[in-house]
């Protein structure tokens, strides 16, 4: 099984190669053109900058996969909820990755701060990603029909969501 440990810059190209193969073969994301090393690189430094979690699953060496929380809008009124995006090596599909990723995103978005954890899931044919997410006890709040476009046909988006913590029965400190 993989290791999970924070992301580092040695770590890029590895995610941006990732996340290539999910742009241009996948709905998980509705990105059409694959951003670069340095658009990662930027990416990252501002989900860090925020003091969120940006992390990887790697074994041997290898980058088998990674997952990031950052906040879902970005107004402070939402500074409390965050949407988790995580992604997958195809050759490492199957193996309990993504799991990983989530569960272990799931407890540093908490220490974060965080009290409620969004999955905006491309495509509602996503079995995968749906069903990692209800396994680490994520609850389906609804499906927006056919909001994007992407390999010549309309595609969902599923909203989970999962309270971490205290929720929202505390106000924030």
């Amino acid at each position: 099984m993989p290791t999970i440990r924070p992301s580092t810059d040695a770590d890029i190209a590895a995610i941006t190669a990732i996340y290539t193969h999910h742009v241009l073969h996948g709905t998980g994301t509705f990105e059409i053109d694959p951003p670069s090393e340095s658009d990662m690189a930027t990416r990252r430094a501002d989900v860090l900058a925020r003091q969120l979690p940006w992390i990887v699953a790697e074994k041997n060496g290898e980058v088998l996969g990674f997952a990031y929380a950052n906040w879902f809008k970005p107004r402070p009124a939402y500074r409390f909820s965050a949407e988790d995006s995580i992604y997958v090596a195809e050759t490492a599909r199957g193996m309990g990755v993504g799991r990983k990723l989530l569960a272990e995103l799931t407890v540093q978005a908490e220490a974060a701060g965080v009290r409620k954890l969004l999955a905006v899931i491309g495509d509602s044919a996503n079995a995968g990603s749906i069903g990692v997410h209800r396994s680490l006890g994520f609850t389906d709040v609804g499906i927006m029909r056919s909001v994007g476009w992407k390999f010549g046909a309309w595609r969902d988006i599923v909203l989970m969501e999962k309270v971490l913590g205290v929720g929202d029965t505390t106000a924030p400190e």
